[in-house]
Formats: C-alpha cells, structure tokens, sequence
C-alpha cells in the first residue's frame, strides 16, 4: 500500500513539474535603451521560465576630456558605440536576472596634445620642440567579455521598464604620432614610445568599463 502511494505521489509530481513546464509559452521582447554605451535597440527570446537570448546595439555617445601629461595637454572626444550577445538566467522565474555573455565595443578617442611650454614638449623626461603632438585612445574594441544582473518583465506581455548593470572588460592601447623638427632627434622615437606606455598605464587603471542601461519594452 505504501509503495503504491509513493509511485502515485511521484507519477502526480512529475505531471505537475510537466504541466508547469507546458505551461510557459516562448516571448519576445524588443525595446529601446539609453545608457553608458549609447542610445540603441534590444531583442530577447525568452525561451524557457529561466532563460533567455538578448542581443542589443547602441551608439551615439561621445565623452570630451583632457589629460595632463608633464607638459602635454591631450584633449579628445571618446566616441563610444556597442553591440552585445548575452545568455540571461532567471533564477526566480520573474523579472531579476543574472547575464553573460560578449560585447562587441568600439571606443575610440581621436586626441590632439598641446604644450604648456610654448611649443616644446616634453615626452619621457626629455624636451623636443614640435609642431603637433596626435594620436589615437582605445579604450576598449573587439570581443570583450561581460557579466551583469538586471530587471526586466519579459514573463508576461505588455509594456514595460528593463534596466541592467553590468561591467565589461577594457583592452587599452595608445598610439602617438608627432611633427617638427624635434622628431629628428635619434631619441625621438624611444621617448614617444615611453610616452604611450605612461598614458596606457594611467588609462588601464579603468581594467573593466561600467554598463549602466534603462529602457522601455514591449513583450509579444
């Protein structure tokens, strides 16, 4: 009689855990979003209770600053534009989720040094007298891996708010470029080389990029 019972118990829970499992039907979710990688689109699948496919690209975003090196102001805008494949796990079933996956960034910066000395530079602890000073920033292109948690209503249809954090890994690289008549100097080449490794340094201090996105969605 027992044992009846338990087989019975058993055959009833997997017909529920079955029932559940039938029971959540595929949706897709598109929205627009704005945040520290740009103003874009996103498309989710969520194709099981706890799990779903997120694609999005945004672009737009630009960053203007300035960095002292010695005597060297560089100045550049940072345009800053993304595109990202994430894996999405649901632990509770609802609307907060765990993500991971990879962004495809391009975040590049265009600068232009000027001299505080009136036309000499200063690279590596040396002084040259030169025309311009350029370059280029990257702060992050590529593949790049990426980890975050957020908040999104893709369990039901309708409208609704999505937001997520995350942080996305950096791969920083500085290339300068110089005219004058200080280029001709056999260091000359050296020091520049020293100097981008100092802004590389000083720039990977930032070793992962913050990921900060709310939008507005709508669920089929």
């Amino acid at each position: 009689m027992n044992k009846c019972l338990t087989v019975g118990l058993m055959t009833a829970l997997m017909g529920m855990g079955a029932s559940s499992a039938h029971a959540f039907d595929s949706n897709v979710t598109v929205g627009a979003l704005a945040g520290t990688t740009g103003f874009g689109a996103e498309a989710s699948w969520r194709f099981h209770e706890r799990a779903s496919l997120t694609a999005n690209y945004t672009a737009g975003l630009v960053w203007d600053g300035d960095y002292d090196s010695d005597n060297v102001t560089y100045e550049g805008d940072l345009d800053i534009s993304a595109s990202a494949l994430k894996l999405d796990f649901y632990p509770f079933a609802g609307r907060f989720y765990l993500t991971a996956g990879a962004m495809f960034p391009e975040m590049e910066a265009h600068v232009t040094g000027s001299s505080t000395n009136g036309g000499t530079y200063e690279l590596n602890g040396q002084t040259y007298s030169l025309d311009s000073v350029r370059g280029k920033l990257t702060i992050a292109d590529g593949v790049q891996p990426y980890v975050g948690l957020g908040w999104r209503s893709s369990h039901r249809s309708g409208f609704g708010f999505f937001s997520e954090l995350g942080v996305m890994a950096t791969d920083v690289d500085v290339s300068l470029s110089a005219s004058g008549s200080g280029t001709s100097d056999s260091n000359f080449q050296e020091n520049l080389r020293a100097e981008e490794r100092e802004l590389e340094e000083d720039a990977d201090k930032l070793s992962v990029y913050p990921v900060a996105v709310l939008g507005i969605s709508y669920t089929f």
